[in-house]
């Protein structure tokens, strides 16, 4: 059993609830997890205290969740020292489009690049269109991108484009690599 630290950053919520899936297939594995919303995060939090960490973050407008990119900065070091891994959440991955799947990877790369962070497992989900959580100008905005991207523009509901199921095997996938390498050390 390994003790491992979910913390993700989310927008409208989609992300918590990749984390919280995660969180589930992790303790069903007889995992410790602590799943904490990055902007929660109690001060005493203390990620060198645990077996591995997986961080996520949502995408907006080509951009991780600031208090994510900050938290990465802030302790890369414990990141790269520890099995890590990182999933994004991002409308980018929610479409069958292969210049749209390769923007989204681009957008891990340039945020591991520029962190300095090399995480052992990374996972791409589609996110949300959260119509119903948006501001009239992001709703503009969203629709417009929405109308390319998944052509889901009616505003008066909102659209979730996560595989469950890849969430699931990507959760079993950083399990299983937990379990080899904490083993190994024991």
């Amino acid at each position: 059993m390994a003790s491992i630290l979910v913390l993700f950053g989310t927008g409208e919520g989609q992300t918590a609830k990749v984390a919280a899936r995660i969180d589930g297939v992790l303790t069903d594995r007889g995992h410790d997890v602590s799943t904490v919303d990055v902007e929660s995060r109690p001060a005493e939090l203390d990620v060198e205290g645990f077996d591995a960490i997986l961080v996520g973050s949502s995408i907006h407008l080509g951009k991780h969740h600031e208090a994510i990119r900050a938290f990465v900065a802030e302790n890369s070091e414990v990141l790269n020292a520890r099995v890590s891994g990182f999933f994004q959440v991002s409308l980018s991955s929610a479409v069958d489009d292969p210049e749209r799947h390769a923007e989204a990877a681009q957008y891990v790369d340039e945020f591991l690049e520029g962190a300095g962070w090399h995480p052992d497992r990374i996972g791409l989900f589609g996110g949300a269109l959260r119509y119903s959580k948006y501001g009239f100008l992001k709703r503009l905005m969203l629709k417009r991108i929405a109308k390319d991207a998944t052509g889901d523009v009616d505003t008066s509901r909102d659209y979730e484009y996560t595989d469950w199921d890849e969430v699931d095997a990507f959760s079993a996938d950083f399990a299983g690599f937990v379990e080899n390498r904490i083993g190994d050390r024991e």
